[in-house]
């Protein structure tokens, strides 16, 4: 229920019988309490997407195509790479949720690693946001070889 504030002819506010104010007023409150905070989806993404890509075993983040359309326009003249490709967040007023799609390096134990990663991103987020982290679900979609050429670094043509 929100709260309806009406002037009255004598300038002071009225307010409905039984309601109260949820917010303070005055010097004396606390910061937090004066004002509403709100954080983008894509702002929990790059979060997410940091902090998962610095796990050691990661190679990268995104399924395939995502993948190679991300390598086709890292490539145009001033673009950049995205840090949320691969990331996908659902935000609310005090938790949020993640979904990673990741490929990771040959050799690296994937249950240890998809541990790894959801323990890096929920204390990242965490700590960035004050937002809950209710779950990180990692998808693994691929895994590179040794000796695989790395899509997003050049194929064969150049």
């Amino acid at each position: 229920m929100s709260d309806i504030i009406k002037p009255t002819a004598s300038g002071q506010a009225s307010r409905p019988a039984g309601s109260s104010l949820t917010g303070q007023a005055g010097a004396d409150a606390a910061p937090e309490t004066r004002g509403r905070t709100t954080i983008a989806d894509s702002v929990v993404e790059k979060i997410a997407g940091m902090a998962a890509r610095e796990v050691a075993g990661i190679h990268s983040l995104g399924s395939g195509m995502s993948r190679t359309l991300g390598a086709v326009t890292d490539k145009v003249p001033g673009g950049r790479p995205s840090v949320s490709r691969g990331v996908k967040v659902e935000v609310g007023e005090r938790q949020a949720a993640v979904d990673l799609d990741v490929v990771v390096e040959y050799g690296v134990p994937i249950v240890d690693l998809a541990a790894d990663v959801r323990t890096n991103v929920i204390t990242a987020v965490e700590r960035m946001t004050g937002l809950e982290v209710v779950e990180v679900n990692v998808a693994v979609d691929d895994v590179h070889l040794p000796d695989e050429e790395d899509d997003e670094e050049g194929g064969r043509v150049q």
